[in-house]
């Protein structure tokens, strides 16, 4: 796992009226700080890659269908550096998944129904200034394979 990267397994708590999940806390350790919320839907085989923070932290969850995420850990200072991750988040995997600054990443929406992704990000979109540092999601530079599987 590249360095810094933190993933929380979300519970659900069913009952008869269907279930209740928390995503994330104020005393959760993986908590830092709260800049904004947000929701994305996407589209099956749409991806969304590549791009990097210098400020802020992202915390994802998928909570409608399933997505495959792509880390790529360009850090100098990290040990992890040049290493690359996969995970899947969403109805078969519920997870928080913290995404430290510096790490390139992105998602695409697998499978055959719509995606839901929100975003708890630590600092709140600056609009006149992004903090947002974009590579082209088939970039030569980050050795990552968007294709689905079928071993």
């Amino acid at each position: 796992m590249i360095q810094d990267v933190e993933i929380k397994r979300l519970q659900p708590h069913a009952d008869d009226r269907g279930f209740l999940m928390e995503l994330l806390r104020v005393d959760d350790p993986i908590f830092e700080q709260f800049g904004q919320a947000y929701v994305s839907l996407n589209y099956p085989g749409v991806i969304r890659a590549w791009h990097y923070h210098k400020e802020q932290t992202d915390l994802w969850v998928c909570v409608k269908g399933m997505i495959k995420v792509g880390l790529y850990d360009p850090r100098d200072e990290s040990p992890t550096r040049g290493e690359a991750n996969t995970i899947y988040l969403g109805e078969h995997n519920y997870a928080l998944l913290k995404i430290p600054v510096g790490v390139y990443h992105g998602y695409k929406t697998v499978g055959a129904e719509p995606s839901l992704l929100i975003n708890f990000p630590t600092k709140p979109y600056n609009r006149e200034q992004p903090d947002e540092y974009r590579a082209p999601y088939d970039s030569p530079d980050i050795p990552f394979d968007w294709e689905v599987k079928f071993t």
